[in-house]
């Protein structure tokens, strides 16, 4: 190789070697809480958002009530992504998350669902005649899509006579598994747990009208342990742009 050469290739990778230095220095990790319904859109999310910034999202899944008594005691979480619209405003109210910060990232759609294709006919039939031994719903208390679940039995009347054929899973997540693994015929859960790229995916269904229960409005909020952190700030501005809408839309939710 000739001197001038060697010169140029040294140079370049020498270039080279900066850049990728100054990207590592620059990338950083967010811890964040994601409502259980919102796992699989958020995985993809999380996967794009490494490779568009360099920045990495550290996920944690569970129920928006206990993420809620966790960060009331000091959980390190940088952003909160929960199943509501009420606890990221109690977080701001109380001085844990930042001013201005909120927004909806998705409306949560309910459906009713079974592992068994022959089960549920499109409506609520199945409901009404009972022929089924256990119903899986989130806990009410914790989890707005079971609370939304309460609020679409109380409309068709059937919440005293379902009582004793509720099983109440910890969050959507494990209503989910119950129904899944057939422990529970049916159940109530998320839409984007059972559709797979746009499409619904096994099994057989009702969608529940939105007009059954309140609107299952999930917000993001950025905590105030992650105000100086560049991959929160970061994050909470892709959750925004076009790559990320498009997979929260193909995952069943509305914007």
């Amino acid at each position: 190789m000739k001197p001038i050469q060697t010169f140029v290739t040294t140079l370049l990778m020498t270039w080279v070697g900066l850049i990728q230095t100054t990207q590592t220095a620059q990338a950083a990790e967010v811890s964040v809480a994601v409502a259980a319904n919102f796992a699989a859109p958020m995985q993809k999310i999380a996967t794009a958002f490494a490779q568009d910034t360099g920045h990495k999202a550290v996920l944690s899944i569970g129920s928006t009530g206990k993420f809620y008594t966790q960060i009331k005691s000091g959980a390190p979480f940088q952003i909160l992504l929960s199943a509501d619209d009420e606890t990221p405003a109690l977080l701001e109210k109380e001085g844990l998350g930042t001013p201005n910060t909120r927004f909806t990232y998705a409306v949560g759609r309910l459906v009713l669902w079974s592992a068994d294709a022959k089960l549920i006919d499109g409506r609520p039939e199945i409901l009404k005649n009972g022929d089924f031994k256990y119903i899986a719903i989130a806990n009410p208390k914790l989890a707005p899509y079971g609370a939304a679940a309460m609020q679409t039995l109380d409309k068709l009347g059937l919440s005293q006579q379902l009582q004793s054929r509720v099983v109440q899973g910890e969050n959507i997540a494990q209503t989910y598994q119950f129904v899944a693994t057939g422990n529970a015929p049916l159940g109530f859960v998320a839409l984007s747990q059972v559709m797979v790229d746009g499409q619904m995916g096994a099994g057989s269904f009702w969608l529940v009208p939105p007009s059954m229960h309140e609107a299952i409005r999930q917000d993001a909020v950025l905590l105030t342990t992650g105000r100086d952190n560049p991959a929160a700030l970061a994050l909470m501005q892709y959750l925004k742009s076009d790559k990320a809408k498009a997979v929260i839309r193909a995952s069943g939710y509305v914007l």
